[in-house]
């Protein structure tokens, strides 16, 4: 791994990147940055669980998997429509309804009711457009992010907690797949910790074991059988 002031660095097969992903992801976890009720706070324990979905593991691949969770992760975010559940065609209904009523009022000698509806209006029918013109710009942003501008550039990831990138390097011979994988902390402090944490893990963990998708089925197609236990995050080392 090469640190710098950019970032944890690893290049490699899709292996290291991998377990680079998990070792920041179990230093993170060390400092207690998944607690809400830590330090830390919720946002950034909302940061966290965004990184842990989006970074690269085991079962996937880099054009399909990170690819798609990319795409998803640089869309526009929702509006507050969205956000409260309502459809375009839902708030139009509803300023409709509301200028309806506006117009009762007038004619019921109720001119400050009457005005207070019609701005309710008008600020339905805006977040109505606002809905609408995000729903647009993420249809248009998947299909130019996932098969133009991933041509052009890394497969990236940022939020307060975390940025990151990973690409593909040219083929290295007999070694097959060559990839170059950044992540950056970006609270100094933390950073840090973090940094901190890899270096004590590097002295304690004899062989990291990277975390693979469990196959439960057949288990569980047995008669009387039961699924394998899930792994806590201490299975996925040895140390000395």
């Amino acid at each position: 791994m090469e640190e710098s002031i950019s970032g944890f660095k690893v290049r490699g097969d899709w292996g290291d990147v991998v377990e680079h992903g998990e070792r920041i992801t179990r230093a993170l976890r060390d400092e207690g940055v998944h607690d809400p009720a830590h330090d830390y706070g919720a946002h950034f324990a909302r940061a966290f669980e965004e990184w842990d979905e989006w970074r690269p593991k085991a079962h996937e691949t880099l054009d399909a998997d990170v690819s798609e969770k990319t795409a998803d992760q640089a869309s526009v975010e929702e509006g507050t429509g969205e956000q409260a559940g309502k459809d375009p065609d839902e708030d139009i209904k509803t300023a409709g309804e509301k200028l309806t009523t506006s117009y009762e009022q007038l004619e019921e000698d109720d001119p400050e009711a009457a005005v207070d509806n019609w701005k309710e209006s008008i600020d339905y029918v805006a977040r109505a457009a606002d809905s609408a013109g995000r729903k647009a710009l993420r249809r248009v942003e998947d299909t130019v992010y996932q098969n133009v501008m991933t041509q052009l550039a890394p497969y990236y990831f940022d939020n307060e907690l975390i940025s990151a990138n990973v690409q593909q390097s040219a083929r290295n011979g007999d070694n097959g797949e060559q990839f170059v994988f950044e992540v950056n902390v970006n609270d100094d402090g933390l950073k840090d910790a973090v940094s901190d944490r890899l270096a004590e893990l590097d002295d304690e963990v004899d062989r990291w074991h990277v975390e693979v998708e469990k196959d439960t089925g057949a288990a569980e197609a047995i008669e009387g059988a039961e699924p394998p236990p899930e792994a806590d995050d201490q299975s996925k080392f040895t140390t000395n």
